[in-house]
């Protein structure tokens, strides 16, 4: 039982005992003490006032007293005011670290036979281009968020709905016919999502050449669009593709295959993987079969054109577009469809889709439609919302070429490591193996926790340089640690020292040491915090706060050097809890941590 649940319950009993008064849990507010206090935990007694008819001060004494007489683990209080500062004694935080150290997976719920399953969408790429800044951000958190859904004792299957279908699809293929040459990945040694997204930038480019060129000859800007004849034939070319034309869809299926090869290499980089894959070209029939079946239920209707709506008015949104007057889908159909099929799979007991903020209108409109339609999880579907993510330099344009690349900034983050490793003498002595895979673990480290560690849902900038430094709050900083603290323990097992299943209750702790242990401790909270607030930062931000009180611990305390056996014991014990739980909490952000750096 965590501490606070214990010193609350204790309350409750104490309140019941001194004032024959029950009192509902949520009126028990404990708190951490402030720093300038003696004690722990705080007690707010303004709510008991009405129970014991007696003033602040008067009640906070009398309760303090109660607990000191009935609560084992409370070694003395004071009182401030309306506040009962309650002070731990040091058997009960020795008590708190063997609980840690007796559990291997400690903070991770384990899933059971009767787990709810959530299913998590993230990544959603379009296969006319690579992976970009944007996606990493994506991919990052959904990932992550995943693995801390699971830690809370969730099934969880994760999703991804690939956009493979549609005019922006059709732009790369026309290209590559027009000005390809046949050209592959094998001919041109490029990875085939980067190939396929130079195509989508030389659509673009001939495209705006010929907007201008008609411009020149007197037609206005939308004119000139409408008139490009690059357009009208992607355009045509989609719709041979909806009507199953044999050559454009074997153009389709070889240029996407190269796209799925480049990311799959891509996702194996950041450490990404996918349970299920569905793609937009399955399920926007589907999509449609809904639509036609709310048709007939009177849930939507259709206009004079032949489009079909579905009036959210009454929702306190607008009418909704599911079907064009030519019968065509919009990314509304497609996303009912894909529902189908993931409900007809999976029993989904909630659904998570981890998209940017643009889209938070389309969700809300989303979950009242897959309400409306009979879907369990409708109304509970959660999206998750995230910010835009840039460089120092600014905004990024796909369509012209300009966008921070997935791939080139990955090789970026592991070539900036190793330097930045081999300046600081982080590589000394390890073999070219060894340096090439501290490099990696390091920049992966470092891009991965310098997006987790910022709140999702605001914007950020991503700054490469900063997010490498082995110092602040960064994971080269928690990566050095961790590989610090188990460079201690190495030196332990080579002295022939061996932590004990159970520590002594009798060991006279430091106030840090004190302060360890709970901060320890509060990882399982910190767990719960994430997986309720669907917040990966929460994670790395504790984490950080760990490794840094551990740092000042192990620069003013003796550790391997200590003259008392039984304290060198407790503060190798405590060293290897701490990096247990930096390896559990970094491993739910999908970060490694290096053993030796």
């Amino acid at each position: 039982m965590n501490m606070e649940k214990k010193l609350a319950d204790s309350v409750i009993q104490g309140i019941k005992a001194l004032y024959g008064q029950d009192v509902p849990a949520e009126q028990i507010q404990l708190q951490k003490t402030k720093k300038e206090f003696e004690g722990h935990f705080t007690l707010v007694v303004f709510p008991f006032l009405r129970a014991s008819r007696k003033g602040p001060e008067q009640t906070a004494r009398e309760i303090g007293e109660y607990l000191q007489n009935n609560e084992p683990s409370i070694a003395r209080f004071n009182v401030i005011k309306g506040f009962l500062n309650l002070t731990i004694a040091p058997a009960t935080w020795i008590e708190r670290l063997n609980e840690i150290h007796a559990a291997p997976e400690y903070g991770i719920t384990p899933v059971t036979g009767d787990s709810p399953l959530v299913m998590i969408e993230y990544s959603s790429p379009n296969t006319n281009k690579p992976l970009h800044l944007g996606h990493v951000r994506n991919n990052l958190l959904g990932n992550a968020l995943a693995n801390i859904v699971a830690a809370n004792g969730n099934k969880v299957v994760k999703t991804n709905i690939v956009n493979d279908r549609g005019i922006h699809i059709c732009k790369s293929m026309l290209a590559w016919r027009k000005y390809g040459n046949g050209e592959t990945p094998g001919t041109s040694g490029k990875k085939g999502d980067h190939l396929v997204g130079d195509y989508y930038v030389a659509f673009d480019r001939h495209y705006k050449a010929e907007v201008a060129g008609l411009m020149e000859k007197g037609m206005g800007k939308e004119e000139a669009e409408a008139a490009s004849p690059l357009m009208n034939e992607a355009r045509e070319m989609l719709v041979k593709w909806e009507a199953g034309d044999p050559e454009v869809r074997a153009l389709w299926s070889m240029m996407n295959g190269w796209v799925y090869e480049g990311f799959d290499a891509t996702y194996k980089k950041l450490g990404v993987s996918f349970d299920k894959i569905y793609y937009e070209s399955e399920t926007y029939l589907e999509g449609k079969d809904k639509v036609s079946e709310g048709l007939d239920n009177g849930c939507f209707y259709k206009k004079e054109d032949g489009s079909v709506w579905a009036d959210l008015t009454r929702e306190g949104l607008d009418h909704k577009l599911l079907l064009r007057a030519d019968g065509t889908s919009v990314y509304m159909t497609q996303d009912i469809g894909t529902a189908k099929l993931r409900f007809d799979d999976y029993p989904i007991d909630k659904m998570i889709y981890v998209v940017g903020n643009e889209q938070n209108y389309h969700f809300q409109a989303l979950s009242i439609l897959l309400d409306k339609l009979g879907f369990e999880w409708g109304k509970g579907l959660v999206h998750f919302s995230y910010g835009m993510v840039e460089l120092p330099e600014g905004k990024m344009k796909s369509r012209e070429g300009t966008v921070v690349d997935a791939d080139d900034l990955v090789e970026q983050m592991i070539s900036t490591a190793r330097e930045t490793s081999q300046e600081l003498g982080k590589l000394d002595g390890c073999t070219e193996e060894e340096a090439s895979d501290i490099a990696r673990i390091v920049g992966m480290g470092a891009l991965k926790y310098f997006i987790l560690k910022v709140d999702a849902r605001k914007n950020m900038t991503f700054n490469p340089q900063e997010s490498i430094d082995f110092n602040g709050n960064t994971g080269p900083f928690i990566q050095y640690t961790y590989a610090r603290i188990r460079s201690v323990l190495r030196k332990a097992a080579e002295a022939g020292i061996a932590t004990p299943a159970v520590l002594p209750a009798n060991i006279e702790l430091s106030s840090k040491e004190e302060g360890l242990i709970r901060l320890a401790a509060d990882f399982a909270n910190i767990v719960k915090q994430a997986g309720t607030d669907y917040s990966p930062s929460v994670i790395a931000n504790y984490i950080y706060d760990l490794v840094k009180e551990y740092n000042q611990f192990y620069h003013d305390f003796s550790i391997l050097h200590e003259e008392n056996e039984a304290v060198k014991l407790f503060r190798i014990t405590l060293s290897a809890n701490i990096a247990k739980i930096v390896r559990l909490g970094m491993g739910l952000l999908g970060i490694e941590v290096p053993d030796r750096m």
